[in-house]
């Protein structure tokens, strides 16, 4: 067990505490495991009414390391890996996959409180879970096209099922929104502030049993949502699923806002943004999360062994260049049969399981 996440039982909640602040709480595989044995032994344990995840606070209050709920995966751990044989990243992947999957379909309600940033691993630890509390503090984004990665942890599952082509833009884009856009668009299922957060997980420690009347009670009216004002040019922008397509209709329109979405899909990785526009069509059909992630597995697979995810996160994590070197360079060089190749099937002994157990589901 990792002291880098807590996992303990108080009066009834079985807690998850996030402690790595100094990377903002990134998660590492030996911290979505100890997750793993944590649910599946309250999962059993009839003590156990309901599930609160959330983060430490840093030591000594420090402000810059207080920043977060989770930032991501331990992007350096895949990187390191992939430039060998992919063998610990593939083992992340799977066990964190897991961790999303049985977050999903647990039978007891669980809570994040997704005070600060909430990105990439982040993401998959909060949005499969029932309930997602979001404050003013909340930053939550996807940025995976940015280092050549693509949009996982039931991105694909989550993303297409958000309104209109919201989905798509985030994937795509890669773009900040706050907690009054989670709040707006489903993320988020409650809204707080952030000086109410200690009173009010007190409250469901005292009396797991009423979590949900306790959350309603808390619920703020989250202040006017930006990302709304902007629904109607990402639903007609962002309309298609074909890459080229969108960035035509930005080209088109000419508006400031179009041309600063032109200036940000320039950074990301042409074939990520190809592939997490697919990926978010086969997510949308799928009806069982389960075939999601090992769609999503076998993305993480094939994808670490093409240049642009080492390459990405040498530009942007490592030398902090922000100049990574795409391959193949532009959109139009992106063809079919390299996509095609990015989601085929594993080896049978290759693919990924979920974690044995009685499958149940929510939808977002």
């Amino acid at each position: 067990m990792t002291d880098q996440v807590l996992t303990v039982i108080d009066n009834g909640v079985g807690r998850i505490r996030l402690n790595r602040p100094r990377a903002i709480h990134a998660l590492t595989p030996d911290m979505c495991e100890a997750i793993n044995q944590a649910l599946l032994a309250w999962r059993a344990d009839p003590a156990v009414k309901a599930v609160m995840i959330d983060h430490l606070p840093a030591p000594d209050g420090d402000p810059k390391l207080s920043r977060g709920f989770c930032a991501g995966g331990d992007i350096a751990l895949i990187a390191k890996s992939a430039k060998t044989d992919c063998v610990e990243a593939e083992r992340f992947f799977h066990v964190e996959y897991r961790m999303n999957h049985l977050l999903f379909i647990y039978d007891k309600p669980i809570v994040a409180f997704i005070d600060g940033i909430v990105m990439g691993g982040g993401v998959g630890l909060s949005l499969p879970c029932r309930y997602r509390v979001a404050t003013e503090r909340t930053t939550f984004a996807m940025p995976e096209t940015g280092i050549g990665l693509f949009p996982d942890v039931g991105g694909g599952w989550f993303l297409p099922r958000l309104p209109g082509r919201v989905g798509a833009w985030l994937a795509a884009t890669g773009s900040r929104i706050d907690g009054a856009d989670c709040t707006a668009i489903g993320i988020a299922t409650h809204y707080v502030g952030s000086d109410t957060l200690d009173t009010l997980k007190a409250a469901i420690l005292a009396d797991p049993d009423s979590l949900s009347e306790l959350l309603d009670h808390a619920s703020e009216q989250a202040p006017d949502s930006r990302l709304v004002a902007q629904r109607d040019r990402i639903d007609h922008l962002f309309a298609s699923d074909r890459y080229e397509d969108i960035l035509a209709a930005l080209q088109a329109d000419g508006s400031e806002w179009a041309q600063k979405q032109l200036a940000v899909l320039a950074t990301k990785s042409p074939q990520t943004v190809k592939v997490a526009l697919r990926q978010l069509v086969e997510g949308a059909a799928f009806t069982d999360f389960a075939d999601n992630m090992r769609n999503e597995y076998r993305l993480a697979c094939h994808i670490i062994r093409r240049p642009d995810f080492v390459e990405g996160v040498r530009a942007v994590i490592f030398d902090k260049d922000n100049a990574p070197q795409w391959t193949p360079a532009t959109p139009e060089a992106v063809d079919d049969p390299l996509i095609d190749s990015l989601f085929a099937p594993l080896a049978p002994e290759k693919e990924w399981t979920p974690l044995p157990q009685t499958e149940t589901c929510h939808d977002l």
